[in-house]
């Protein structure tokens, strides 16, 4: 079995305990994910390998981290994630990439990732739920963050924090690789 069939049976598996666990129905679910009942249903059927985009709606639909999503069982209080097993959910033929390093649930989920941007490439995110905080520290080239429009550099060595519950960018508009940790933290559902 393939990376990509043990990610998306994980998946199937958890979106449908965690919908479970939480209450909501198929339509409550898609209803605040943005998502079709029809693409939850493939979901929960493992009938299909959803975007980063999808899965991270459904995330923040249900209030819990991606890394939760993904694996289940909860380890001892000390989770040691080796490098790799970090799971890579995006990617582009140049060389652009982000890693789910590390998740945790506290008492929202909190993730930590790693990205790299090859030049002249960006990665566009939706906004998040209201109250989601990002922070990044680029380790590598510069940063082109573009929030709610507003465009901010941020450089090497540079760290930056912001709302996340508007839309948001991640370029690199340099010359070189773009390498960036990034930290997300969601509230938990109410």
């Amino acid at each position: 079995m393939s990376d990509l069939d043990l990610l998306t049976q994980s998946l199937a598996r958890n979106v449908k305990r965690w919908r479970t666990e939480r209450g909501f129905t198929l339509d409550a679910l898609a209803a605040r994910a943005g998502v079709s009942r029809g693409m939850l249903i493939q979901i929960e059927q493992a009938r299909t390998n959803p975007s980063i985009g999808t899965v991270v709606k459904i995330g923040d639909a249900l209030g819990i981290s991606i890394t939760t999503l993904l694996d289940y069982e909860q380890g001892p209080t000390v989770r040691i994630v080796p490098a790799e097993q970090a799971v890579r959910l995006w990617h582009t033929e140049a060389g652009s990439y982000n890693r789910l390093l590390a998740g945790t649930e506290a008492p929202g989920p909190l993730e930590m990732w790693d990205w790299r941007l090859m030049p002249g490439e960006r990665s566009p995110s939706e906004p998040h739920p209201v109250g989601t905080v990002e922070l990044v520290h680029v380790t590598a080239g510069e940063l082109t963050l573009t929030v709610d429009g507003v465009q901010h550099l941020v450089p090497t060595g540079a760290s930056a924090t912001f709302e996340a519950s508007t839309s948001h960018t991640y370029g690199n508009e340099g010359d070189v690789p773009m390498e960036m940790v990034m930290a997300v933290s969601v509230p938990p559902v109410r």
